[in-house]
């Protein structure tokens, strides 16, 4: 029996799945699962999930009687780990836990950030080597992650979209980064007025490829781990690389398709490839992501966009907090969860509006038409949201 695409490609690469929900991770069997506020957000919002949702919040308000945190920060980070243990309990690698996005750009926050993370990991039996502390690819981020990996912190740089920011990254001796290839060819598609390019051209493929092979021909040790795809193309053309993360409808279709797959990324190829060794001060890293538009503007929509998420995240855990205590009725903060996606009032949120995991908006787009309507938002969440005027 001829072998599918996915059959292929574990063969060559890590596939890790992209989701929060733990009944696709249970279906999909993945060696390593990757979360966000937005996915995380998805995913309290089942009915499934109602329970983790109150003792995540029974736990936060024990907590802040202390002082410090608020209610809601807390519920976040402890629903955060919630799900992560969850999913350590079903795959056999290692999950993502995101610092709060609003921290991109403090260093001392994020370093604080990642250690009480993998604090509340320890203390619930998980070790911290099957743990990736995800942070954004800004400067401070990196400077946050070279400190905690020096303590046995690994962390997974997430929004790298530039050369600068992968370099960086190496030599800050980070474990993992994940250049986005979905967004890079968004943001050259619009820029250069083109609906399509071929697989091989795909500029967030041509991105990948270029860090790929910079790093096996240095020797750097940080994994890449392409991330946030559009299409098939994109994947096969990046087979060989170290991990990909993939939303569940795109490994699925994987595993639906035969024919043979080649292997593009090959780190014995790169290391006989003659590629300058490069290297980053802040000045000049800050004057190369300066003139990298697709970088800096990607970079910062993408901390807007997870910064989001967790304002809706915290909304709906406001609302849950106070349906619990008798005080409000269940749906309004899903209501203005849909208000804040749909930027310009018109009922539907496209991508753009969207801005947060493609993983998500192609889980609520059951039509495949490029915009989420309040009946699909509605569906996608089980039913979960009451939409009301």
């Amino acid at each position: 029996m001829a072998q599918t695409l996915f059959e292929q490609l574990v063969t060559m690469t890590v596939a890790v799945v992209d989701t929060g929900d733990l009944n696709s991770i249970k279906k999909l069997t993945p060696r390593d699962a990757t979360t966000n506020p937005s996915l995380i957000t998805a995913a309290a919002q089942m009915p499934e999930y109602a329970e983790l949702v109150d003792g995540a919040l029974r736990w936060a308000e024990t907590q802040a009687r202390g002082g410090g945190a608020s209610v809601l920060d807390l519920a976040v980070d402890r629903l955060s780990i919630e799900f992560g243990l969850r999913i350590l309990a079903i795959v056999p690698g290692r999950v993502s836990t995101e610092v709060d996005a609003r921290m991109s750009f403090d260093t001392a926050k994020t370093i604080e950030k990642g250690r009480f993370l993998i604090g509340l990991y320890e203390a619930a039996g998980a070790s911290r080597d099957r743990v990736l502390i995800k942070i954004a690819s800004t400067w401070e981020g990196i400077r946050a992650a070279e400190v905690l990996e020096k303590e046995g912190i690994h962390c997974n740089l997430t929004l790298l979209f530039g050369m600068h920011q992968a370099v960086a990254c190496a030599d800050a001796g980070v474990t993992l980064i994940s250049p986005f290839v979905g967004r890079i060819l968004d943001w050259y598609k619009k820029a250069e007025g083109r609906d399509s390019y071929p697989p091989a051209e795909d500029p967030g493929v041509v991105s990948v490829t270029k860090i790929y092979n910079y790093y096996k021909r240095h020797g750097h040790k940080t994994e890449v781990m392409g991330a946030s795809f559009r299409n098939l193309d994109e994947i096969i053309e990046l087979a060989g690389c170290d991990l990909l993360t993939i939303a569940p409808n795109l490994l699925l279709q994987l595993g639906e398709h035969t024919g043979t797959l080649e292997r593009k990324l090959d780190p014995v190829k790169a290391q006989a490839m003659d590629i300058p060794k490069l290297s980053f001060d802040e000045a000049g890293f800050r004057a190369a992501h300066a003139a990298d538009r697709m970088a800096h503007d990607k970079l910062d929509e993408g901390i807007a966009g997870f910064a989001k998420a967790i304002v809706a995240l915290e909304k709906l855990l406001g609302e849950r907090q106070k349906v619990t205590q008798g005080r409000a009725r269940a749906g309004q903060a899903a209501f203005d969860f849909f208000k804040a996606f749909d930027l310009d009032g018109d009922g539907f949120i496209t991508r753009e509006e969207w801005s947060g995991t493609d993983a998500v908006f192609l889980a609520l787009d059951a039509d495949g038409d490029g915009k989420i309507t309040p009946a699909e938002m509605a569906a996608g969440v089980g039913g979960a949201f009451v939409l009301t005027a």
